[in-house]
């Protein structure tokens, strides 16, 4: 097992949840790859989108449905700070993961994060389990939980 799935079935067993990692025969590396390969809508799949603090220097983290994009102005607003694109380097060193694979949660350390109020319309969403072949089901309010993030608007 990848050191990344692992850290991932760590944090959700730590936070008491049984939750089923599956390993998908496709790539669910994409949002559209994803739904495609788990069954679902797209606005299931829960993206993990991380910005560069232009002002911090570290990552920010921003949870969204499948379908949606992300508006650098509202999320920089959000997120008090200027944003700029975080390259590979800085997302697998603040959260372990490379792009395509990054998980909401099994970070290396705490992230501030923000989702998507569209994920709340779901009983179920899909999020990356920490490689660009796994993922889990989760209920959006549990993810919250989890991650500590805060609904706010920043999509298009």
């Amino acid at each position: 097992m990848s050191k990344s799935l692992a850290r991932v079935r760590t944090a959700l067993k730590d936070a008491g949840l049984a939750v089923d990692l599956r390993e998908m025969e496709a790539s669910t590396r994409t949002a559209e790859e994803a739904a495609a390969a788990v069954g679902c809508a797209l606005d299931q799949i829960v993206k993990s989108i991380v910005f560069r603090g232009e002002g911090s220097g570290h990552v920010r983290l921003f949870l969204t449905a499948g379908g949606n994009r992300i508006c650098p102005e509202k999320a920089a607003r959000v997120a008090g700070e200027p944003l700029g694109r975080a390259d590979p380097a800085l997302v697998r060193a603040e959260t372990g993961f490379a792009i395509g694979g990054v998980a909401p949660v099994g970070h290396l350390r705490p992230i501030p994060c923000w989702a998507d109020p569209r994920l709340q319309q779901f009983d179920t969403v899909w999020a990356a389990a920490g490689t660009p072949r796994h993922v889990f089901a989760i209920a959006p309010a549990v993810l919250l939980r989890l991650t500590g993030a805060t609904l706010a608007d920043f999509t298009l």
